[in-house]
């Protein structure tokens, strides 16, 4: 059994899939890191000068930005499902991709044997993608409204 899937693993497509998703992974990692650094940077400023209010305007900046990010990871997906040749048509590989990006559903594709392993890799990808988002978009909010970022044990938030 270990050799069936050693065999099947070893797919140079799936190895490739595999290798650009952690790309797509870390490239994501460190926009939102970027986007986060400059929105505390941009913050300490509008703090510094005593502009109050002006940062909300950068927060949802930054929301948009990204946004934007996941937005192109969904192109990035697609393309690479295009040039995999997954499904015949390029509509239907967008709405594909959009949908194991954002887990709504497998809906009514059927995937050859070979392909399988898609779902679950562009699934992962982007439950990843908006957790490490949701994270950055989380201290961001604790900037915003002035509340420490790290609580202690047993204070509760």
């Amino acid at each position: 059994m270990f050799s069936e899937v050693n065999a099947d693993v070893g797919n140079s497509d799936i190895v490739f899939l595999l290798v650009i998703a952690c790309l797509m992974l870390t490239i994501h990692g460190v926009a939102v890191l970027v986007i986060a650094g400059i929105f505390h940077w941009v913050d300490n400023k509008l703090e510094d000068k005593r502009v109050y209010g002006a940062n909300f305007l950068s927060y949802f900046i930054a929301i948009l930005l990204i946004v934007g990010i996941h937005l192109l990871e969904i192109i990035g997906w697609t393309y690479i499902c295009i040039g995999l040749q997954v499904f015949p048509t390029n509509l239907q590989t967008l709405y594909f991709a959009g949908e194991m990006y954002t887990t709504v559903g497998f809906g009514d594709y059927i995937l050859t044997e070979r392909w399988k392993i898609i779902p679950i890799i562009i699934s992962f990808s982007g439950i990843f993608a908006v957790s490490l988002s949701g994270a950055a978009l989380y201290t961001m909010m604790g900037a915003l409204l002035g509340k420490p970022q790290n609580p202690k044990s047993g204070s509760g938030f």
